[in-house]
C-alpha cells in the first residue's frame, strides 16, 4: 500500500467516498450489504489513504441525547413529546440539553455528551458548531438534525414543509380577497424563514400581483420581534389588509399591534401563523395557522437515529414531512376590496 497521506478515520473515508460512516463500517468489517460500486470506492481510498482503527467507542447507553439551541415556550415541548413516544416503544431514556446555558463553557456539553455516551444526538433547530459535528462523527456517535436552520448535505435531518406552507398561507389570504398581504419573516441564517417567504413570493407571482418590498417585513420568530415589525406595517400609509406572520409567536405580536392602534382581527386585519402550537388555542380571535407536525417531525429524526445508531443504512437522509392550513377566526375577507 502507497498511502498518499496520513491513515484516515472512518469518518474521514465516509466524507470522501461520499457515504455514511455505517458504510465505510460495513466494508471495513467485510460485511456483505454493499453496492460492490460502493466498495470497491471506499476500498481504494483505503489502499491510497490507509485506515487508522480508532479506539473503539465504548458501549452506548440507553440513551437519545435531545438538544435545543433554547428552552423557550412550546415548540420544545411538542418536540420532546415525540421524541419520547419513540424512545419509549425502545426502551431508551431522553436526556435534553439547552445550548443556550453553555454560552460561558462551549465544551461543556459536548464533553457530557462523551461521558453519557447516548445511543445518537437529536440537534433542533440549530445550535451545533462544525466542530462539534467533526467530533460526534469521528466517535462514530449518530447525529439527526430536526426541523434545521441550515443543514449540512452529510448529516440526515427532517423538517417540514415551509415553503408548501408559505404558499398556503398566502393563498388562503387571496382566497379571501385581499391583495395587501405583508409578511414577517424569521431570520435570514433560518432554511425555514427563506422556505416561508419563497412560498410567499410564489403564491403572488402565480396570481400575477407584484411583491411589493414595503410588505415584508424582517422578524426573529418572536413575539417582540413581531409586534415591532407589525407595528411598522401597520402605520404605512397604504397598509396591509392581511398579515402572515411566519411562526405563531409573531403572530400574537401582530395581535398586539393591532390592538395597539385600534384595529380589530378579522374586521380591518386578517392574520396567518405557522406552527399550531397548543397555547395559539387561547389567542383571541383564535389563530388561522400553518400547522407544522412537531410530534411527528421528532418521532421521525428518533426513528432514523435509532437505525442509524443500529449500524443500518436510512432509506432517505432527508425527510420532509407534510403542512396543512388549519382555518380559524382570524382570517376574513377585507373591509373594503384591494383594487
Amino acid at each position: 500500500m502507497t498511502a498518499e497521506s496520513s491513515p484516515l478515520t472512518i469518518a474521514q473515508l465516509a466524507e470522501l467516498a461520499g457515504v455514511s460512516t455505517a458504510t465505510v463500517s460495513k466494508v471495513v468489517n467485510g460485511r456483505s450489504e454493499v453496492s460492490s460500486e460502493t466498495r470497491a470506492a471506499v476500498e481504494e481510498l483505503i489502499r491510497r489513504h490507509g485506515y487508522r482503527r480508532q479506539r473503539r467507542r465504548s458501549t452506548p447507553t440507553a440513551l437519545v441525547e435531545l438538544v435545543f439551541h433554547a428552552l423557550e415556550g412550546d415548540y420544545p415541548v411538542e418536540i420532546t413529546k415525540g421524541v419520547a413516544r419513540v424512545a419509549r416503544a425502545h426502551e431508551l431514556t431522553v436526556a435534553i440539553s439547552d445550548l443556550s446555558r453553555e454560552h460561558t463553557a462551549p465544551g461543556a456539553w459536548l464533553e457530557g455528551v462523551m461521558r453519557r455516551r447516548p445511543s445518537g444526538v437529536i440537534a433542533v433547530f440549530s445550535g451545533l458548531t462544525e466542530t462539534q459535528h467533526e467530533l460526534l462523527a469521528r466517535r462514530e456517535v449518530p447525529l439527526v438534525l430536526l426541523d434545521p436552520a441550515d443543514p449540512p448535505r452529510s448529516i440526515p435531518s427532517v423538517s417540514a414543509g415551509n415553503w408548501n406552507g408559505g404558499l398556503t398561507a398566502t393563498r388562503h389570504l387571496m382566497e379571501l380577497g385581499h391583495r395587501r398581504i405583508a409578511i414577517i419573516t424569521g431570520p435570514d441564517s433560518a432554511l425555514s424563514s427563506r422556505a416561508r417567504l419563497d412560498g410567499y413570493r410564489t403564491a403572488l407571482d402565480m396570481a400575477g400581483v407584484p411583491v411589493d418590498p414595503e410588505l415584508v417585513g424582517r422578524g426573529d420568530f418572536l413575539i417582540e420581534g413581531g409586534l415591532a415589525a407589525a407595528s411598522r406595517l401597520l402605520r404605512l400609509p397604504d397598509r396591509p389588509t392581511a398579515i402572515f406572520a411566519t411562526n405563531d409567536g409573531q403572530a400574537i405580536g401582530v395581535y398586539h399591534a393591532a390592538r395597539e392602534l385600534g384595529l380589530r382581527i378579522p374586521d380591518d386585519l386578517s392574520v396567518v401563523g405557522f406552527d399550531d402550537l397548543p397555547s395559539i388555542r387561547w389567542a383571541i380571535p383564535p389563530l388561522t395557522t400553518i400547522r407544522q407536525p412537531l410530534p411527528e417531525m421528532a418521532a421521525a429524526a428518533t426513528s432514523m437515529l435509532l437505525t442509524l445508531a443500529q449500524g443500518d443504512e436510512l432509506p432517505q437522509s432527508r425527510v420532509e414531512l407534510a403542512t396543512e392550513l388549519v382555518v380559524r377566526e382570524s382570517t376574513a375577507p377585507p373591509a373594503s376590496p384591494s383594487p
